[in-house]
This record gives C-alpha cells, structure tokens and sequence, in this order.
C-alpha cells in the first residue's frame, strides 16, 4: 500500500483470536491478498482473554489504532470468549471517549479461519479509518499511587 498524501503511516496492534481470526489473516497471507501491512498482529487463543488494559496499553504506547479479531458468534472454541469480548470492547468505547480517543480506533471484527478474503478487506477498511482519523496525540496516563 503505497504512504498516504501527508506521509501518515497508521500504527495498528491486531489482537486476533489463534483459532479464527489468526488463522483468517495466516489464510490471506498464503493466498497472497494485498491488505495493508500496519497491523502487528498479536495472537490469543481466545479474545476473551484480552485484558482490556492491553487496548489501553497500546494506546498509550503509541498504536493509532487497535483492531480485535474473534469468532464469529457460537463458534467460540472457549463457547462464550467472543461475547465476553464483545461486552469489553462496548465498555473500552466508553472509556476511549473519555480519554478523548475517538472510539473508531477500535475496531471489532469476527472473522473466521476460512476468511481470508474478508480480514484483508476489513484491514484495508481499517487502516484507511485510522489513516482519515490522522495520528493519535502521544497520551500522557499518569497512574495514581
């Protein structure tokens, strides 16, 4: 994909689900789709094991945007993983705004391990929101102690 007009490159962290999402990304590689390359993808073996303080850690860490890739709903391998995920992801949109993230950094998806076709066109989707969104402000999140 080639640099937007202003230079602006997104920083994307993908947190995808092994079972489905992982494997549906692993399934666009092999098929040699073209999505854009700014996603670092992180594996689970199941989004409901996302800690939601990890969206918030890649933020602060300097993602543009966070993507989250699960099962589609009733095909969780861990059976409800992916509506645990769900009702997270509701709550980290509330809790962006906030921050004064615009929720649309975040983006949920159930993709499954035979969709190789749809996860290159959401990452596509995807990196050119963040793109229009621009850079996300370096947060300060000071902790209380």
């Amino acid at each position: 994909m080639k640099p937007s007009d202003n230079g602006f490159e997104p920083r994307i962290v993908a947190f995808l689900c092994k079972w489905c999402a992982g494997a549906g990304a692993d399934l666009a590689g092999v098929s040699r789709l073209q999505y854009a390359p700014n996603a670092v993808p992180i594996m689970f073996n199941c989004t409901g094991r996302l800690d939601p303080t990890f969206v918030l850690k890649a933020f602060t860490q300097g993602a543009d945007g966070v993507f989250i890739g699960g099962c589609h709903p009733g095909d969780c391998h861990y059976l409800t993983g992916n509506y645990n995920a769900l009702k997270r992801v509701i709550l980290l949109e509330k809790v962006l705004v906030q921050f004064g993230i615009n929720p649309r950094r975040l983006r949920l998806e159930w993709v499954s391990a035979s969709e190789g076709n749809k996860f290159a066109r959401v990452m596509n989707e995807f990196s050119a929101e963040i793109k229009k969104l621009g850079p996300l402000e370096k947060l300060e999140v000071s902790r209380c102690e």
